[in-house]
């Protein structure tokens, strides 16, 4: 078998299909190694994260360099991201006009004295929810809430609103997903965060984190489905937890994120 014969550890996706491009896949599959605040990584870590040979890693690497999408920084050295990579992130968010009306919104849910809270508006990638809009004070200690942020769906309060805006043999079908993936001992907690995503949301119609998925961070959040597409979207708000307890953002915070949410979906209690 050659190299080119042998299946990428990276996706899910069933490469039988007559229509599914192997070459394609495995491209993408190197510009998706990165991880927030990577600069450069080499062709021994791509072909650590993808599963593929090193031989097919190096065709890969030369070939998005020819094309923009990865740097060398020296003959033999690691790549970075180049501006064709670029070019096609900010081509997907500046066509999302939920988006720009987001940006309006998360800024409402984030107004009063308490300048150290941020929200965002997230989709679901995987087993990871990816921020594609956030809005925090200027110098204020939310560091988590950046926009390209990834957090995990059955751990944080927006990785569980998204959840909850799915069917739920979607959401059994993910849970299985993430303990095929996951440690023995991790594979009850995952099912816990779904479980207390679907309390939540019958009792309040919204998600919750408090320090679930890390510790210092607490979070609420509510699913958003737009009224153009078929993407679904969430919406949190939350921060450091020292300074936002649970409760100021159960009483303050998460009826704001309620209006927003409804403000951005196409439901029915947004229409009645």
């Amino acid at each position: 078998m050659s190299d080119d014969d042998e299946r990428p550890e990276d996706g899910a996706a069933d490469t039988s299909d007559p229509k599914f491009v192997t070459a394609l896949a495995r491209g993408l599959s190197i510009l998706r190694s990165f991880r927030p605040n990577e600069v450069f990584l080499s062709n021994q870590v791509f072909a650590q994260r993808t599963g593929l040979p090193k031989a097919t890693v190096t065709r890969l690497t030369y070939t998005l360099c020819k094309l923009g999408y990865l740097v060398q920084a020296e003959p033999g050295g690691a790549y970075r991201l180049g501006a064709g990579a670029l070019t096609l992130g900010y081509g997907v968010l500046s066509g999302m006009e939920l988006k720009d009306r987001a940006a309006l919104e998360l800024a409402e849910v984030c107004k009063g004295d308490n300048h150290n809270v941020a929200a965002a508006l997230g989709e679901r990638y995987g087993q990871s929810v990816v921020y594609l809009a956030t809005h925090r004070f200027p110098n204020s200690v939310s560091m988590v809430f950046h926009l390209g942020a990834q957090v995990p769906l059955f751990h944080s309060s927006i990785g569980r609103a998204t959840l909850m805006g799915m069917p739920e043999d979607k959401q059994d079908a993910l849970l299985d997903e993430a303990q095929r993936d996951a440690a023995p001992e991790d594979r009850a907690r995952l099912a816990q965060g779904l479980a207390r995503a679907r309390e939540d949301y019958a009792r309040w119609g919204f998600c919750t984190s408090f320090g679930e998925w890390r510790r210092e961070i607490n979070g609420v959040a509510a699913p958003v489905i737009p009224r153009q597409g078929h993407a679904l979207y969430s919406i949190n708000v939350g921060g450091f937890g020292f300074l936002n307890p649970p409760e100021d953002l159960l009483t303050q915070y998460a009826p704001r994120l309620l209006r927003a949410a409804r403000t951005l979906s196409l439901r029915p209690e947004a229409d009645a």
